[in-house]
């Protein structure tokens, strides 16, 4: 007879010693593609003296994306750049509302930034929307492909450029791990967020794995905090 299990599981995992050295690496990374695009915006403004502006733009909030700022701002330190001395970072959160993107990257254009960095796929489509003149570089984006952020990893074009370091197709062998670990796993709960095409896409990926696994899935999109009580409910009953 097979047991009845409610699993979920988050988007990513970020508290963990692997996820962190990958952050490092990231805004490293990340930190050379804007100095390279920085560089670019100032010398094609023949300003050799002007302080390179950045515009940060997050889904969420700073203490919520700390693992992706901190490792931001030490790659530009170890390329020399300091933050309000030689370089200016102007910092928006979305705190989670997505509808404040428009007014939020209106903000940033005002500001006269050079280029915008993103944390998220969300921040990122909003971005690509607004403006195809400012260097869009992107981090933590989940298949940007698949999202039409980009037309190929190897050929982004237009303003985009970055990192991606999620794979909405690894979500099957997700799956298929949780079935590894729990051989009588039956019925499995996801979380999702509809207002995230990533996640939309993340989320067919699992109920197509679930099918082939023969295993039933509670699909529970919620976009807020006061929605996961129903959620949990849902999950009870």
């Amino acid at each position: 007879m097979n047991q009845r299990n409610w699993i979920r599981w988050p988007d990513s995992f970020s508290d963990n010693r692997k996820s962190k050295i990958q952050n490092l690496k990231w805004g490293g990374i990340v930190a050379i593609a804007v100095a390279f695009a920085t560089c670019g915006a100032v010398a094609q403004a023949q300003q050799p003296g002007k302080v390179p502006r950045i515009g940060f733009l997050g889904n969420s909030t700073a203490a919520l994306e700390a693992n992706l700022i901190g490792p931001f701002r030490e790659g530009l330190r170890d390329l020399g750049y300091i933050e309000g001395r030689s370089i200016h970072i102007e910092w928006r959160w979305a705190e989670g509302k997505y509808e404040r993107f428009p007014a939020l990257i209106a903000e940033l254009i005002a500001a006269n930034i050079d280029v915008i960095v993103t944390a998220g796929t969300p921040a990122s489509l909003a971005v690509k929307k607004a403006t195809t003149s400012i260097p869009l570089v992107m981090i933590a984006v989940g298949d940007p492909v698949g999202t039409g952020l980009i037309a190929s990893l190897a050929h982004p074009g237009g303003n985009v450029t970055g990192l991606t370091s999620i794979a909405a197709d690894l979500e099957g062998k997700r799956l298929e791990l949780l079935r590894e670990v729990v051989p009588t796993l039956s019925h499995v709960a996801v979380f999702w967020n509809p207002a995230s095409p990533f996640q939309v896409v993340s989320e067919k990926e699992v109920q197509a794995a679930a099918q082939l696994l023969r295993i039933k899935v509670l699909s529970l999109g919620v976009q807020a905090q006061e929605q996961f009580d129903n959620a949990f409910a849902a999950i009870r009953r």
